[in-house]
């Protein structure tokens, strides 16, 4: 009998030891699908890693986790003390060992972008740091975490923030570096979606790869961010902040949408409040101008989102009525008088509280401007015609006819209605003839002494005005 045992001992053993294992093996592939379904850990390899990261991902195993906790309490110390440089070497070794780690990246990117920029004063050392922290984000961080829509809420808020918003004093050399370098892949900002789709000669080739490369963006997602919301100039940061945001809505968990359709909302109303660039070529200036042709667009927007962020639709509505009233008075300041009409009759439609019954466009546009400066003040109000004067021969000089025009034309309106009502009362104080006030404008502004236009452009607008250059007139520049 025990002869019989010691023979069965070891068969029974091994028998029991791959039964235990075959059960553990099934256990745990089931394990690792549930931990995967929940995003608790991630079991696919990184591709396309650089062999320092896959190495350190492979080889220390279970102890990432430890040192990268070591260091992660380290960095957190730094932060506290304000030793950002020394943070980012810290950080860089974290993501090394814990690639998916998203926290990590946000934090790195923001330091780069945020904090360490500030610590220069040349605006060109600032924006390395900037491009740095957005290159992690784009380039890296979504790389080896594809669905993760914090990351990609993160860079659009880089572009819609750091970059788009005025609150750095460099944003200006921001703007215009990222415009250099869009206008690399997207010449006019306007995209040709019939060439980047279907590139045929090796010009657009190498645009597309450029795109695809070095910039991580699929034509494809292009046109489905114009078509809408567009047509939008990818140029400018706020067309990049709804680029990334409206991936992150395609990943977004239920708590991250709220988030992903404020960044759209906000950085379309930017876009449409100073979305299209005006070159001054003249004197080598950068300045911005609405983008009126992606009202219809964006108004769709507003409404679809209203429709589906319950929790904020009353505060998407109030921007909604804003945005269209905004919309009425550029459209009218920009001589586009048939579609300042037609969305004025909308905004009555959509909201019959918005404007007074009875008004008319033209009363509409001149109210705007009388509440600001005052409609009992003629000095305010004669001190606004000039400005609105000014604005009308520098847009003539740089070439901008519509809105020369149309600053013209409210200037005038607004001196109509301001002598309507002088008239009305004896206690008013009326203002001089029209053009006599405009004549007086444009005196001045011809006059390089008051140094309003430069030379260059002074010349531009005589000619615009089909004034002859006399023998002492500026002459400009080579």
């Amino acid at each position: 009998m025990n002869w019989f045992r010691v023979k069965l001992y070891k068969p029974t053993l091994i028998l029991l030891a791959t039964v235990l294992l075959a059960t553990v093996y099934f256990s745990q592939n089931r394990l690792n699908k549930d931990r995967a379904t929940m995003g608790l850990t991630r079991l696919t390899p990184l591709e396309n890693a650089p062999p320092v990261l896959a190495f350190t991902t492979v080889a220390l195993g279970g102890f990432r986790g430890l040192i990268a906790n070591m260091l992660w309490i380290r960095a957190t110390d730094l932060q506290d003390e304000n030793k950002y440089f020394e943070m980012v070497q810290l950080a860089d070794w974290i993501t090394k060992l814990q690639p998916h780690f998203v926290t990590v990246w946000v934090h790195q990117a923001w330091n780069m972008a945020y904090n360490i920029s500030v610590k220069f004063s040349d605006p060109h050392d600032r924006w390395l740091w900037v491009q740095r922290g957005i290159e992690l984000l784009r380039d890296q961080g979504i790389k080896y975490n594809p669905q993760e829509p914090l990351l990609y809420r993160e860079l659009a808020w880089f572009f819609q923030h750091k970059m788009g918003a005025d609150l750095d004093d460099a944003h200006g050399t921001y703007k215009q570096a990222w415009k250099d370098e869009m206008q690399q892949v997207v010449p006019t900002g306007l995209a040709n979606y019939d060439e980047l789709l279907n590139p045929q000669t090796g010009d657009a080739k190498e645009r597309v790869r450029l795109l695809r490369e070095k910039y991580k963006m699929e034509p494809q997602q292009m046109k489905k961010v114009d078509d809408q919301y567009g047509p939008l100039d990818w140029r400018m940061p706020e067309t990049q902040a709804i680029y990334w945001a409206m991936l992150g809505l395609d990943r977004a968990r239920k708590e991250d949408l709220i988030v992903l359709r404020r960044v759209i909302y906000q950085s379309l109303q930017l876009a449409f409040q100073r979305g299209r660039f005006i070159e001054n070529k003249a004197e080598g200036l950068l300045e911005y101008s609405p983008n009126l042709d992606i009202i219809p667009n964006a108004s769709r927007a507003y409404e679809e989102m209203m429709e589906q962020d319950a929790e904020m639709r009353d505060h998407i509505k109030t921007g909604h009525r804003n945005f269209l009233k905004t919309a009425v008075y550029f459209l009218y300041t920009h001589n586009r008088l048939a579609d300042s009409a037609k969305w004025f009759r909308y905004l009555k439609e959509k909201y019959p509280g918005a404007v007074p019954p009875g008004q008319t466009l033209d009363d509409y546009a001149v109210e705007q401007v009388m509440v600001d400066v005052g409609e009992t003040s003629h000095i305010k109000v004669q001190s606004a015609l000039e400005g609105f004067l000014i604005n009308s021969f520098y847009n003539l000089a740089i070439g901008e006819d519509e809105l020369a025009v149309g600053y013209n034309n409210l200037a005038l309106k607004v001196w109509q209605r301001f002598q309507m009502k002088t008239e009305q009362s004896k206690d008013r104080v009326g203002l001089p003839p029209f053009e006599k006030i405009r004549q007086e404008v444009k005196e001045r502004v011809l006059d390089p002494k008051n140094e309003i236009l430069s030379p260059i452009l002074i010349k531009q607008l005589m000619t615009s005005l089909g004034i002859a250059p006399s023998t002492n007139a500026p002459v400009a520049p080579p």
